[in-house]
């Protein structure tokens, strides 16, 4: 208990890291909860055409986003100069151009897009949910500079009460218009609020542009690796997207995100929670420098696979339950897609705390041939998945990339000393018996996708 006491209200590297981690936990399961609650009482006002829609909007916004990341979050988690204001102004001042960028290519592609998939709807929403992406990039340093020092707090609040705010506002567009203008007003609204708040609440100076050499060097060289290493992470993170919503239908592409949104949890939680916690974690007690550092790391990933195993195992078994209770008929199918993905995620639970070795250390090319391969790895499993087995066979070919990509994480993760064979062993094996019993127990629910097949 005084151990506990003690990392609840120190001040050390041990006891930021648990009260961060805790509040990362807090925030993304409030932030969670209020999506379920979004997506039960809009999925009963809307039809699922809408979320097929929305899924695609995604899938070009998030591309845009990372095919221009120049990795400006990283960079100040791990610089140096993290702290220094002139620094953060040009690291500022990076993001509002990219955001300004970013908003125009949005405009011109939205006619493009729409054709591309058949989707007309894409023309008129693309360039108003494009402006999230300029307000995305006014949002205020003091955001990293918090998350750098593993103060935690209030930007959890604030993500919270931001996503309150959209959820009442996409409610009340549904309501009134039964359309799929309802979840972007949504997605507007939550990005605004979150840009208001963070200006109000976060302790820190208010950013001006500035443009100084030295930081912009920086800054680009770090970054000119992490474009790359987001790139791939787009492929990565939509690439199933990107290949289903050509061939299904827009209503099925719906069932498919609503499978994706309950599946994709505990992968979501647990990278959420190392991308928070491990960069600084490595950067201040690193693997390579004693055998102390390399037991706290041991004892810190197995806590964490644990708790994110349990929540895989409750959505790979349960799945088909969980839907059956949670939707309506209309998104019945989705049973068998959130069992088939749990355990279809269950290497990348495994790898998700090497990534952050090499980003701390400054090693973002590293960090790019592992994001690389894995994105080359997973497209040509969906790709051949689905060619041969339809909708099932490129569900299993993500799964089956990731383990073709293991021997790259092994790689990365040795190259920083922070390789733990013991870990692996361990939740190898407990993800093969979770994958057995999984499929076993829901055999008719993964049969029955076959109804959602690609043409």
């Amino acid at each position: 208990m005084s151990r506990l006491a003690g990392l609840s209200s120190g001040s050390s590297l041990a006891a930021r890291a648990f009260r961060s981690g805790g509040l990362t936990i807090i925030g993304y399961g409030g932030s969670q909860a209020l999506r379920l609650a979004s997506n039960l009482i809009l999925t009963r006002l809307l039809f699922p055409e809408a979320f097929g829609v929305m899924s695609l909007v995604w899938v070009f916004l998030q591309g845009l986003s990372n095919l221009s990341d120049m990795g400006v979050t990283q960079s100040i988690l791990q610089s140096k100069r993290g702290e220094d204001r002139a620094f953060l102004d040009t690291a500022w001042t990076i993001q509002v151009i990219r955001g300004l960028l970013l908003l125009v290519v949005t405009w011109a592609l939205a006619a493009p897009a729409a054709a591309f998939y058949d989707a007309p709807e894409l023309a008129d929403i693309l360039p108003v949910v494009g402006v999230t992406l300029l307000i995305m990039g006014l949002f205020p340093t003091k955001r990293d500079s918090a998350n750098r020092n593993l103060v935690l707090g209030r930007i959890t609040a604030i993500d919270l009460s931001a996503q309150v705010l959209g959820l009442v506002v996409g409610v009340a567009v549904a309501w009134i218009t039964g359309s799929v203008w309802a979840l972007v007003a949504n997605a507007v609204t939550t990005v605004f609020m979150q840009l208001i708040l963070y200006q109000i609440f976060l302790p820190g100076a208010l950013n001006k542009p500035r443009w100084e050499r030295p930081a912009a060097r920086e800054l680009i060289g770090f970054g000119k690796w992490i474009f790359l290493s987001t790139a791939a992470g787009f492929l990565l993170s939509q690439g199933d997207k990107i290949v289903l919503g050509k061939y299904l239908s827009l209503g099925a592409l719906g069932v498919y995100n609503i499978g994706f949104f309950l599946a994709s949890f505990p992968l979501l939680l647990g990278g959420m929670v190392t991308r928070r916690i491990m960069i600084p974690i490595y950067r201040e007690k690193p693997p390579q420098e004693s055998a102390a550092n390399r037991a706290n790391l041991h004892r810190l990933r197995m806590m964490l696979s644990a708790g994110l195993f349990g929540l895989l195992t409750g959505f790979a078994v349960l799945g088909v339950w969980l839907v059956g209770v949670l939707y309506d008929p209309r998104y019945a199918l989705a049973g068998g897609i959130v069992v088939l993905l749990a355990v279809m995620q269950i290497p990348q639970i495994i790898a998700l705390t090497y990534d952050h070795a090499a980003l701390a250390a400054g090693d973002s090319r590293g960090f790019f041939v592992l994001a690389s391969t894995r994105a080359a790895l997973m497209i040509a499993g969906l790709i051949l998945g689905a060619s041969a087995f339809g909708l099932i066979g490129a569900l299993v070919g993500q799964g089956v990339a990731m383990v073709l990509a293991y021997p790259a994480v092994i790689w990365l993760a040795r190259r920083h000393s922070a390789w733990d064979m013991r870990h692996d062993a361990v939740f190898w094996l407990l993800g093969l018996g979770l994958a057995g019993v999984a499929l076993w127990l829901n055999q008719a629910a993964i049969g029955g996708l076959s109804a959602l097949n690609l043409p």
